[in-house]
């Protein structure tokens, strides 16, 4: 009886699955993801489809040059993709990334907060693909921080807008 609900479960889920799969993603995108995560603000944001499968990478580098502090970082994600009805999508995803932040404020309690740091990432999110090659996303991203560095060692979570140009 419980390999009959198994395989039932199974088959339900690969004809789900397949249908929901139905729209193709594009094969690139280019823009910018606008948030606030890590302190970092605004992304530029490469996605990249591979396989004949809904799934794509996604690369955001930002950067940030401000008077108490400089930051760079680079983050790349795996994500599948799932469509929900017409050009709405969503997707989930995880990834890591590499940084480097400077303290410029020079002050003593500040002395060595400068260095590199390591994140993990997971981001979930929904899509709209509009008729002309236009991506419109909102997305949570939650990154857990690692470095020498307290500061760089904690949860951010971060939401973000995203705006790409298709191609």
């Amino acid at each position: 009886m419980k390999k009959l609900v198994l395989l039932a479960a199974f088959t339900f889920g690969a004809v789900f699955f397949s249908n929901v799969n139905a729209q193709q993603i594009s094969e690139n995108a280019l823009g910018l993801r606008i948030g606030d995560g890590g302190g970092v603000g605004a992304e530029i944001s490469y996605q990249r489809a591979i396989g004949g499968d809904n799934n794509r990478l996604e690369f955001d580098l930002g950067w940030r040059n401000g008077s108490d502090y400089d930051v760079i970082k680079l983050v790349g994600l795996y994500q599948w993709v799932w469509n929900i009805e017409g050009g709405f999508n969503w997707y989930a995803g995880a990834g890591a990334g590499l940084g480097s932040y400077d303290d410029n404020r020079g002050r003593d309690e500040f002395d060595g907060d400068d260095g590199v740091f390591a994140l993990i990432a997971g981001d979930v999110g929904i899509e709209y693909n509009f008729d002309f090659p236009l991506l419109l996303s909102l997305d949570f991203r939650p990154e857990i921080g690692f470095s020498d560095y307290d500061r760089h060692d904690d949860f951010t979570p971060d939401i973000a807008l995203g705006i790409r140009y298709q191609f």
